[in-house]
């Protein structure tokens, strides 16, 4: 595959509404900063109440790629309601992690009681895609393609039940107060998963966000975590997004 179509970032769901919900806004944050974002569900997300069938969702899903500006969506043909933490589902994953070669890759980083049991299972799935990704002398597993190391790999949520932060070694809120309505905009194009009879959940989904980015000093934002702990080599442009010689910005303009 050629340079060119190399992405940034891969976000990985296990359905097709899972990382709009999720992280919506750090995507449409990163494309509107030049960034190739990807986004990988490992099942159609069929068969579900509300929905005629998978071509549906799957242009539900196409609309909602456009509207947070991924470059790429790609749909792994793995059952939904049956997703299992398998060799197979993992080099399924592994090998588009091979073919395009993210920096960094976002995916679901617990369990989400009463939710589906698919997203704990995507969390194993992609863990182990990240290290398979640059494994040598399998080439007979992969078709061949050739290894990639992902240097990051952060966990997002979805579990908006809870008060704490998740296990997890670090945590960062991502600014989304410009691509929050963005992601609003990106989940209600699921529109055989949020009828006019459940508009509560997009509530829900924005005043999450509000409420993580007000924690942060943002007007929204989300959530991630990072099973190591995160530094950086410069201070000030970390706090403030300065270089050397840039003009000190007020306090609002984080």
């Amino acid at each position: 595959m050629d340079e060119v179509d190399r992405l940034d970032v891969i976000a990985v769901g296990a359905h097709p509404d899972d990382v709009e919900i999720a992280c919506g806004g750090t995507l449409a944050k990163l494309a509107k900063q030049g960034y190739r974002v990807g986004i990988i569900d490992l099942t159609d997300g069929e068969p579900t109440p509300g929905s005629p069938g998978p071509e549906v969702r799957l242009e539900e899903a196409r609309r909602a790629a456009e509207t947070l500006g991924a470059a790429v969506r790609v749909t792994l043909d793995l059952p939904n309601r049956r997703l299992f933490d398998t060799f197979e589902a993992r080099v399924l994953l592994a090998k588009q992690f091979r073919i395009y070669r993210p920096r960094l890759v976002l995916g679901f980083g617990e369990k989400t009681p009463l939710a589906s049991p698919d997203h704990w299972q995507a969390m194993q799935i992609t863990d182990a895609a990240v290290f398979y990704s640059r494994l040598t002398k399998w080439e007979s597993y992969f078709d061949g393609l050739p290894t990639h190391t992902i240097s990051s790999h952060l966990y997002f949520t979805l579990a908006f039940g809870r008060l704490d932060l998740p296990d997890a070694a670090s945590h960062l809120v991502v600014d989304i107060g410009d691509t929050l309505d963005a992601k609003i905009a990106a989940v209600r194009c699921y529109e055989t998963q949020f009828p006019p009879e459940k508009a509560h959940v997009l509530d829900r989904v924005r005043s999450y966000a509000v409420q993580q980015g007000t924690a942060a000093g943002f007007r929204a934002g989300e959530l991630l975590a990072s099973p190591r702990m995160l530094g950086t080599r410069d201070l000030m442009h970390f706090l403030f997004g300065l270089r050397p010689g840039d003009a000190p910005r007020k306090p609002d303009e984080r």
